[in-house]
Formats: C-alpha cells, structure tokens, sequence
C-alpha cells in the first residue's frame, strides 16, 4: 500500500529546513540539557557534599555512584525510546509524544530529586531524571535526519550543538544563581518543560500510519538494538569515536568542582565552575555553527573530527600539567573550541552512517549510548585514579589519551569523505 504519508515520514529528506524550524528545535535541545547538566555541574555536587558523612564515604565516591547509576538507566533508556518512537503512529507524529511526556516527566523527577534526603533517594531522584530526559532527547535528535536533508546537517548539527553548550550553561547559572538546592532544580525543571512547547507547537511532525508499522515481535524488537560491527564497520568506528571523545570529557568533568576546591585552591569553587563553564561556552559557539556550515560546504567531516580532537587533548593535559585558575581558564577556552568543531560536525558525521531510515531513532539512540556510557565508565576510572593513582594531574593526563584515540579512529570509517 503507497501513500503520501509513508514517503514524508521514511523517505531521505531532500527540502532544506527553515531558520524557525532550526531555533526551535535547538531550544527544545537546549531544555533538555539544563534538566541534565543543572545537576550534573552543581545540585548533585553539593547534595553529595551534604549526605556523605552520614553516609559514611567521600563525596566524590557518592556522587560516583549516583552519576553511574543515572548514567546506566541511561544507556538503556536512550535506543528504547529512540525505537519506540520509530514506531509511533499517533496523530501527533512520531517524535513530538515523547518529547512533551519525557520534558514533563523530568520535570516532575527534578522537583523530587530536589527533596532526596540521602543517597538512596538521590539516586532513585536522578535515575528517573534520565530515564524521562532521554526520552525527549531521542526524539529531538532522531527528527534532524527525519527532517534535515544531508548537506545541511552540519549546520543544523551546529545550531544544536550551540544549543547543548548553552543547556549546560543555562542550567549551572540556574543552579548557581537560584539561591539554594531546592530552588536551582525547581528553576531547571520549568525551564525544561517550557523549552520544547516552541517546538511541538509549531512545528507539526509528520505522521506514520499504522500500516506502515513493522510487525512486532519482542524478539525482532531486542535483535534490532545489535548492530553488527562487521556489517556496518562506519557505523561502530563513529561510534568509538564518539565514545571515546565523549570519555575524555566526562572524566574531566566529574571532579571540576572537586578539583577547584581541593586542588587549584580556588576560594569559591562554585562560582569558578560557572566561569569556566562561561569561558568554554563562549569558545565553542565561536566555532560550532561556523565548523558546522563549513563541512557542509566542503563535503567533508573527517579532518575536522581530527584537529578537534587534538586541540581537546591538548587543553586537557595542559589542566593536569598547570593547575592553576588561569590554566584553568586557558584549559576551557581550548576545550570550547575543540568541542565546537567536534559536537557539529560529529553530529552530521553520524546522521551519515545510519543503517537505514525506518530506524533513524533506534539508531541514533544506539549511538547516543556513546555519551551515556562514559557517565558510567568515566566514575569507575576517575576515582581510584584520584584516589589511589596519583591524583588529579593523572586523571587528567589519562583523558587527554583517551580524547586523543578518539579523534585518530575516526580515519578508520571509509562511507565518509
């Protein structure tokens, strides 16, 4: 049976997508990452500062644990709900359900996770915030290749990687400037659910009949979620990649509240996050639409993934070797420009080497498990390094490796210019 319908929600876009289309969809992106990383910088940090020595275990060991258990929910949650949206057929399309219920319900797990009262409960508070987050996360994702055609992906990529930067620094001004715990996740939590209404409210998604459904079966369904790396060689080397850049800046993100107060001696720590976190956002929108665009134009992906890496590795041995506030500094103007060029051109990269389109959220969830992931693996490695291994300064020279690897194994996909 051929219909209109099918072709728009399945078929390889090929009409550019509007500049409004674009900002809204980067502002529903952009939500997603304050209800994440308002926490993730400043709430958790200091809600594990406070439950610890009840606890009986430092605080970098609590928050370990919490941002591990979240980041595991995660790595399940992200292609569930990127393939349960493959399969949506309700009036609204397929994308736009699960963006409004995954903003809402993690708006909803912030306002609980503000009242955790220990470590369990502060577990169980940021655990649900990833389950609901990921949720409207792949699907915001999973509508650029439904969207967007292929020559332009770069610089849609770019427009939300600008987005996630200033998520994340949306949500640690909220954090910091809401005036307590409490009041930074409530802060968090409406800016999340007001963030994607632009989007689904303006912005119809195409609709997939019913008919055009594949038959379910549980087991097809779980087989879907492997990926063969011998069949689709470009596809795990993107996602190596992704994994282990993604690694790199996870370790060095974990313990930067940790290592302001304990190692640089800043005076207020906090505050230094919010700058540094500033200074590396204002780098990397110096470069993330522009690098974006640029790929686009020239075709190419691969030598940008390249000298981004680089650059990021450089600027994260030079924490570990001049720890001081303005190598600090210095450090997260480098790191912006190197994940500027990363995070756009990445982006295209990977909406590049899909498999197919009737799979483009499961897909993309698959891949996104390469920047939930490293929330799990990166606490498993950064705290016997901080604590047993030498410290912060080895911490921080084990990612730079890791960061390093990352950009050389993208020669290894060949679909790719």
């Amino acid at each position: 049976m051929t219909t209109t319908r099918p072709v728009e929600a399945l078929a390889e876009p090929v009409a550019r997508v509007g500049g409004g289309w674009t900002a809204t969809l980067a502002l529903a992106n952009a939500a997603v990452w304050v209800g994440w990383y308002g926490p993730l910088q400043i709430l958790l940090a200091s809600q594990a500062e406070q439950f610890a020595p009840g606890a009986g275990m430092s605080k970098e060991t609590m928050l370990a644990w919490v941002t591990g258990a979240g980041a595991v929910v995660s790595l399940v949650a992200t292609p569930l709900f990127g393939a349960l949206s493959d399969r949506t057929t309700s009036r609204w399309g397929r994308r736009t359900p699960w963006i409004v219920a995954g903003a809402a319900g993690g708006a909803v797990a912030l306002l609980l996770l503000a009242g955790a009262g220990g470590l369990w409960t502060m577990a169980a508070g940021w655990c649900l915030v990833q389950l609901t987050l990921n949720a409207s996360s792949a699907a915001v994702t999973a509508a650029v290749p439904d969207r967007v055609p292929r020559r332009q992906r770069g610089a849609v990529g770019g427009w939300l990687g600008a987005a996630q930067i200033l998520g994340v620094v949306g949500g640690t001004g909220l954090a910091t400037l809401g005036g307590g715990v409490g009041t930074g996740y409530a802060a968090c939590a409406v800016f999340t659910l007001a963030g994607v209404l632009p989007y689904v409210l303006g912005h119809p998604d195409p609709r997939l009949p019913a008919a055009d459904r594949p038959a379910w079966s549980w087991r097809g369904f779980l087989a879907g979620f492997w990926l063969s790396p011998r069949r689709h060689p470009d596809f795990a080397w993107a996602w190596l990649t992704r994994f282990l850049v993604n690694l790199s800046n996870g370790i060095g993100l974990l313990y930067l509240l940790f290592y302001l107060r304990d190692r640089v001696r800043y005076p207020d720590p906090e505050q230094g996050v919010l700058i540094l976190t500033a200074v590396n956002a204002a780098m990397l929108l110096a470069t993330v639409v522009v690098a974006g665009v640029w790929s686009d134009r020239v075709g190419r992906r691969k030598p940008f993934v390249y000298w981004s890496g680089l650059l990021m590795a450089v600027a994260t041995a030079l924490i570990a070797l001049w720890p001081t506030w303005p190598g600090a500094i210095v450090a997260s103007a480098l790191l912006g420009l190197g994940f500027g060029v990363f995070a756009s051109v990445d982006f295209a990269l990977m909406t590049d080497v899909l498999p197919t389109a009737r799979d483009r959220g499961k897909d993309l969830g698959v891949i996104n498990i390469a920047n939930s992931l490293p929330q799990v693996v990166a606490p498993v490695l950064a705290a016997p390094i901080v604590t047993y291994l030498g410290g912060y300064r080895t911490l921080y020279l084990v990612a730079a490796v890791i960061g390093l690897a990352g950009a050389v194994f993208v020669g290894r996909i060949r679909g790719v210019e």
